[in-house]
């Protein structure tokens, strides 16, 4: 994630969780371009001949945002990690709407670890990693928030790290059990 002037998006943020609207009006504009990326991101993974575009998930994850209950905005980070889950959410509904194929049919790989690296457009069987990260959530849900924000976020150890509140080293072993872990629940549910 780009660093940028966090504390002006922090304090609107406040405010907008305060019921300022104006505040809503001018954060967007400083957080348009962050969002626009995480849905470039995000897309990126998806099949060639995928539909949505970059602009109509940032404006489906806006109208999510503006449409819950706000969390209590904790910083700039938060308000990205949050953003994230909902464009996943998204994603996995769309993916669920429109799949036609067997589960797993046509579905390129792309291991977890090269993900971040690699902005080619590949495919990612977005519903079987959804599935998974389910199971992990139950066994461990700081993982698996841990690879939703790595991994569909694009956030960095540091950003997940203040996201989740926890320190780096801890962020770093948990993306690299999370991994081993989703490795095998992917290669299993394949198999079956």
């Amino acid at each position: 994630m780009q660093r940028g002037p966090s504390e002006p998006v922090t304090s609107l943020l406040l405010r907008w969780r305060g019921g300022d609207k104006a505040a809503l009006n001018a954060l967007m504009p400083l957080v348009y371009t962050e969002l626009r990326r995480l849905a470039h991101h995000y897309l990126q993974r998806e099949r060639p001949d995928h539909t949505l575009q970059s602009t109509a998930l940032v404006h489906e994850a806006y109208a999510r945002l503006v449409g819950q209950n706000l969390p209590e905005w904790q910083n700039r980070a938060h308000f990205f990690g949050v953003a994230a889950q909902l464009m996943r959410q998204i994603l996995v509904d769309y993916a669920r709407q429109h799949r036609t194929a067997k589960r797993g049919g046509s579905v390129c790989r792309l291991p977890l670890d090269e993900a971040e690296s690699h902005p080619a457009a590949t495919d990612v069987d977005v519903l079987a990693l959804d599935y998974a990260l389910q199971s992990l959530a139950k066994l461990d849900p700081q993982q698996s928030r841990v690879v939703e924000l790595r991994f569909f976020g694009g956030l960095s150890i540091e950003d997940t790290s203040e996201v989740l509140g926890i320190s780096p080293s801890t962020v770093k072993r948990d993306w690299s059990t999370a991994r081993v872990w989703l490795y095998r629940e992917l290669d299993r549910t394949a198999s079956s």
